[in-house]
């Protein structure tokens, strides 16, 4: 596989794990001339590490490994890389880092599941605090905190370009699974990136977002969408999330009706944190709901 030029200093390999979560592929970044930093390695895949170290040219070497958060198609590929060439692997924290204080009791409590895809053995060498900034020969990026899709995840700012992982996407919306997906929080990292000024996003999955603020008022406005949705749903009476997901995703093949589900679910526990429902009993995946 040959990494395909994006701009002065920037390639794209594409991971070979495509799916209806991944679209083509994970997107694995390269930045730099010289010194090489890589965004999101990837799924574990001894091809795709070949393809990375083959990517390199006289002269190049791997110096920074940088990881937007970690799942299973991100992460996995950070540390044989880094065994290979040295470079310490950057991220926000492991994968059990940066859960709001809501989402860490529901994490306790046991009965909201969630963690599908974590890569729950994820450690980096170093944790990049907001606003921290690396800087290689020729290049700096800057990582921001952008929870939502998982606590941990990081967005990396190069130049007018951001890196943005699973936050934004333009083929799909990114899917919200408590207690590590957190919706309140995604709303705000969301609103956080449209007061930026970034003229392009390279996103993990898919193609690169050339109006990315346009982008990310249409994801807010799908999610008011969805939430008034959920709202009528409720009207009628109490339900639970499985019931409100059949009432409410009449038009998506039956596989991906639970992924559905869970971002029913993040609502809801938004929707409880701001006192607009209440769960019938202890908060959990299977409670009935209630409208306040």
């Amino acid at each position: 596989m040959t990494a395909l030029p994006l701009a002065p200093g920037l390639r794209r390999l594409t991971a070979p794990n495509p799916s209806p979560m991944t679209a083509e592929g994970t997107n694995t970044f390269l930045i730099g001339d010289t010194d090489i930093a890589v965004i999101d390695p990837g799924p574990a895949s001894d091809p795709h590490l070949r393809a990375i170290l083959e990517a390199l040219t006289q002269g190049q070497r791997i110096s920074h490994i940088l990881v937007t958060h970690s799942h299973l198609d991100h992460s996995p590929l950070a540390r044989p890389l880094a065994h290979e060439t040295g470079a310490l692997v950057l991220a926000a924290g492991p994968s059990d880092w940066g859960r709001s204080a809501a989402m860490q009791a529901l994490a306790n409590d046991g009965l909201i599941g969630g963690g599908e895809g974590v890569d729950a053995a994820f450690a980096p060498d170093a944790q990049l605090a907001d606003g921290a900034a690396v800087e290689g020969d020729g290049w700096r990026i800057t990582a921001l905190h952008t929870p939502g899709h998982m606590a941990n995840h990081l967005s990396f700012a190069w130049g007018d370009a951001l890196f943005c992982g699973d936050l934004v996407m333009g083929w799909s919306t990114s899917l919200i699974s408590p207690p590590d997906g957190d919706l309140t929080a995604f709303r705000a990292s969301l609103r956080r990136l449209m007061t930026r000024a970034d003229s392009v996003y390279y996103p993990a999955h898919g193609d690169s977002i050339a109006d990315p603020q346009a982008r990310c008022a249409e994801l807010l406005a799908h999610r008011a969408g969805r939430e008034a949705q959920i709202l009528a749903a409720l009207a009628p009476g109490p339900a639970t999330p499985a019931t409100l997901t059949g009432r409410i995703y009449t038009d998506i093949p039956a596989p991906l009706l639970p992924v559905a589900e869970r971002n029913v679910l993040a609502h809801l526990i938004d929707l409880v944190e701001r006192n607009k429902v209440s769960p019938e009993g202890r908060l959990s995946a299977r409670a009935r709901f209630h409208l306040n």
